[in-house]
């Protein structure tokens, strides 16, 4: 999208704020961790040993399950990565999630998958390194021999760029299937009690009375379901390269 197109319409226009273009992605990433982040701060007050509130058996409940995620898939060894697979684990499913109130999903925009991939990728190379050292780091893409190099390297680069295009590809797909199904059901509305007479039908018509259930069914697969699904397998796949990395 060019930004310094003259006579674009409002709604193809991005605001620039100090020369950074403030997106719909920016903004409501921003929302979603501003309120992972006072849920965290209210769900971890007022802690007590014994006769703990039912938000304090709550988040003991989330902390367990996160940690015996972790401790499945990676091992006793790197439970000091529990904070960060959470951390991607619910930005992910808040975000994908937040097209519900009508909010534009941050994880419908690539760069949001590709910025934690990087992410991943960097930590996968660095206990690479730290394992093998710099030369058993770069002996290891002449494996099985060194006309292979040019293919592992390649390997390992598209490695967290497959995670974020599969993720991306995902959500945004729904959020399209979502959008076109609202959009025959108007039409398909209109159509219907169109065939009724006079301004009945013309009344009836304009009342879009066949999307009012049907998307919220189809929401429970392609927002609520894709949504978790894809925020587990980032997850997983995270964990196996990371825990592998040293292999």
């Amino acid at each position: 999208m060019n930004l310094d197109i003259k006579g674009a319409p409002v709604y193809f226009r991005i605001p620039v704020l100090g020369g950074i273009p403030i997106s719909a992605t920016l903004v409501v990433t921003w929302g979603v961790m501003i309120l992972l982040t006072g849920l965290c701060i209210w769900m971890t007050s007022d802690l007590r040993v014994t006769n703990i509130s039912k938000k304090q058996a709550a988040a003991e409940k989330l902390v367990e399950m996160a940690e015996n995620l972790v401790r499945t898939n990676m091992g006793e060894k790197w439970m000091s990565f529990v904070p960060f697979i959470a951390t991607i684990f619910s930005l992910s499913i808040v975000g994908s999630l937040s097209s519900l109130i009508g909010l534009w999903p941050p994880t419908a925009d690539l760069p949001t998958e590709l910025s934690w991939s990087v992410v991943v990728f960097i930590l996968i190379t660095y206990y690479k390194l730290k394992a093998h050292g710099l030369g058993g780091y770069l002996k290891s893409f002449c494996d099985p021999i060194f006309l292979m190099a040019p293919f592992n390297v390649l390997g390992e680069v598209f490695k967290p760029v497959s995670m974020a295009f599969r993720h991306f590809g995902n959500i945004v797909s729904g959020t399209v299937i979502n959008a076109l199904i609202y959009a025959s059901l108007v039409v398909a509305n209109h159509a219907l009690f169109g065939l009724l007479p006079g301004m009945i039908g013309k009344w009836l018509g304009a009342i879009p009375f066949l999307t009012v259930g049907i998307p919220a069914v189809v929401s429970l697969y392609f927002d609520w379901f894709t949504s978790l699904m894809q925020a587990y397998i980032f997850c997983m796949l995270t964990m196996v390269f990371i825990s592998t990395a040293e292999e």
